[in-house]
Parts: structure tokens; sequence; C-alpha cells
């Protein structure tokens, strides 16, 4: 016969009776309330799937395991954390990213950037791939430079503006057709400097678009600014769905512990110009809504193929500036998401990096 005190002593045993706040049996039915160690989705799935393989292999598949995890309140010490030196002057650092490249995320970036400046934000966006900068051709900027200007006593660079967003990228200091051949600490340090040496001024958002993968850069970015919470890029096909948990694990490691917004699916479906109702799968359908339901993030927008984008990106012109089409409408919806989803985390942030925000431009928190 099953007892409360078997039953304790196997949750001893298996290192989670600090995590129990409740214990119940009821003939085979045994009912426990459990604390997780973190609030993240991921996290509490996790441990129900151990839990329940746990008590199967130790008392057989006729004990019914009732689980009810919440999620911890956040600790003193969480509540007081700082990822990172505050950048005066910017509110909220997003940094968009993905697992692998090639799936348009340079141009998913450069379009959210108009996007969220047209909604009425003041938007700032770093080109943090150091080895392949596209936000100089993107935004029509080729062959500028960043001028030196004084503020408070201190020579900082202005960073080059376009369409009401302010940009740095390493492409606006290297030739259109120099390489850039650079260790991993030499690149951390340039993006340090075009991070904390520009004069950026005041931003409800700073966006940072990320290289492809996991690597020096990213962890230069969280190491050197409090990130407020990040978006990652996908195409919709298997081989890149792969890369893309890898790149969501990166964030939701315990020591980095940057929440993920929301998964961008790019690509999603193509779409000809002389039949714009159709929609042809060409990558596969719903790859990342399947990905964020299992991983317990929203899908914040679904992108088209459409050939408009790459010509607009082409002339550095993006997509999303022109007026009453459908991908500009796409693109608004999506920043409409992603700030809801803003708002929407800082219920569960610490205070030192509580999302704020001049102008909500429409936008709320999603009803519950």
């Amino acid at each position: 016969m099953l007892t409360k005190e078997k039953v304790q002593g196997f949750l001893k045993e298996i290192e989670v009776d600090d995590l129990v706040n409740n214990l119940q049996i009821m003939g085979n039915d045994v009912y426990i309330d459990m604390t997780a160690h973190s609030p993240a989705m991921h996290e509490k799935k996790k441990l129900e799937a151990a839990m329940k393989q746990a008590f199967a292999s130790e008392f057989g598949e006729d004990i019914n395991l009732k689980l009810k995890i919440v999620s911890p309140e956040p600790s003193e010490i969480q509540q007081s954390q700082i990822k990172g030196k505050q950048i005066p002057g910017i509110q909220n650092i997003i940094a968009i990213a993905s697992g692998k490249g090639g799936v348009g995320k340079s141009t998913v970036s450069a379009n959210m950037a108009v996007t969220l400046a047209k909604m009425g934000f003041k938007v700032g966006l770093l080109d943090a791939d150091i080895y392949g900068p596209s936000v100089p051709t993107m935004f029509d900027t080729e062959g500028e430079k960043p001028i030196s200007v004084e503020v408070n006593g201190k020579n900082l660079m202005k960073p080059i503006e376009n369409y009401g967003v302010k940009m740095l990228s390493i492409g606006y200091f290297s030739g259109a057709n120099q390489a850039v051949v650079w260790r991993g600490p030499m690149a951390s340090k340039a993006l340090n400097q075009m991070i904390r040496d520009a004069a950026w001024g005041e931003l409800d958002f700073l966006l940072i678009d990320l290289p492809p993968g996991t690597g020096d850069i990213h962890l230069s970015i969280i190491q050197e600014v409090p990130v407020t919470g990040a978006v990652i890029v996908s195409t919709p096909q298997h081989v890149a769905l792969a890369d893309v948990r890898k790149g969501i694990a990166m964030f939701q490691m315990e020591s980095i512990n940057i929440p993920v917004l929301g998964l961008i699916e790019n690509m999603a479906y193509f779409t000809p110009e002389e039949l714009p109702d159709n929609k042809y799968y060409i990558f596969g359908q719903q790859g990342a809504q399947y990905l964020a339901d299992d991983l317990g993030i929203p899908v914040l927008g679904e992108i088209p193929l459409i050939q408009s984008i790459r010509e607009a990106g082409d002339v550095g012109r993006p997509a999303a500036l022109q007026e009453g089409s459908k991908i500009a409408d796409i693109y608004t919806e999506t920043a409409r998401k992603m700030v809801e989803s803003l708002v929407e985390r800082n219920k569960f942030l610490p205070p030192t990096e509580a999302v704020k925000i001049t102008t909500m431009a429409g936008c709320s928190p999603k009803a519950k």
C-alpha cells in the first residue's frame, strides 16, 4: 500500500522535496502541488514529464500522479538584478536573432524598425552582424559615415538616420567591398563601442540585429547591455526550426534568462503578385506555430515570400514603408504583437528591466 511517508522519502531521494508545497494520497491517486525552478513554460513541462516518469518507474503504472505546478515568485536577488549596464535614454533593447543564416533576419529587422517608427516610437537599429553588415544597403545609406558630436563634454558617434530610424553598422566604417577579418574579441570591442560611444539620444526601442547562431557576439551583447527581450526569426522548414530551438535555448539558459518575446516566421508562404490571394507553402506550413506551441512562446507574425520585399531591400527602401500595401499591414500587426508581448512580459520582469514605453501607438496587453 502506498503511504505518504513512502512518497515523501522518494521525493527526497530524487531531490525535489523542497519544491513540493502539498502532498495528498487517496488510494492510487497521488496529488502533488509544486513550484517550478523557473517561470518558463518549458521548465514546467520538463519537470512534469520527469516527475511522471520517475513515479511510474518507482511505483508502477497503476499510480495516478496528479500534478499542479506553479511559477515561482521572483527572489529579492532577481528583483534587483541588472544584466549589463543601462544605457541612458534607451528604454527597451530588443535582440533579433536566428538559429541559422539565410532566414531573412536582417530584412525582418529593417522592416520592424521602420514599422515601429511609423507607429510613433523612437527607434534605433544596431547592425551587430559584423561579418555581413546589410543595414547600409537596406536603408540606402551606403557610403555615409557617422560624424563625431560632443555630448556632455564627451565625443560620441552620431548614428546615421533614415526613415525615422537611427542606425549604426560596421558597414559605415569599412568599405563596401572590404572584408572584415576579425577575431571574436576584436569584433566584440567594436560592437561595444557602437553601443556605448554613440549619441543614441532618447529611444523607445533599440533593435539589435544579431548574427546567425550562438557565439561570441551574442554573449558580448548580453553581458554589455540589459536586453529586455529577444525576437527569433525562422523559416518554416524543419532544418531551420531545429537550429531555432538552440537559439531559444541560449536565451533561456539560467545564467542568461532573457525573455523570448516571440517567433517571427519569415517566408511563411509564397504569394505571386498576379494572384495576391493565393498562398503556396513551399517551405512547409505552420512549422513555427508548432514549435512555438511546444515551447510556450507566441508567434508574432507570418511574413510572406513576396518579390517586392526583396526589391525594396535591394533599393534601400524597406517594404514596410509601402503605405496601404498588404506587406505593410502584416508588419504593422507583427510589430503590434511584439509590443503586446513586451508589455505582458513586463509583469514578470524585475523592476530594473521594466518596460517603459512613451507611446503605446494603439497597442495594449492581450486580454486574459
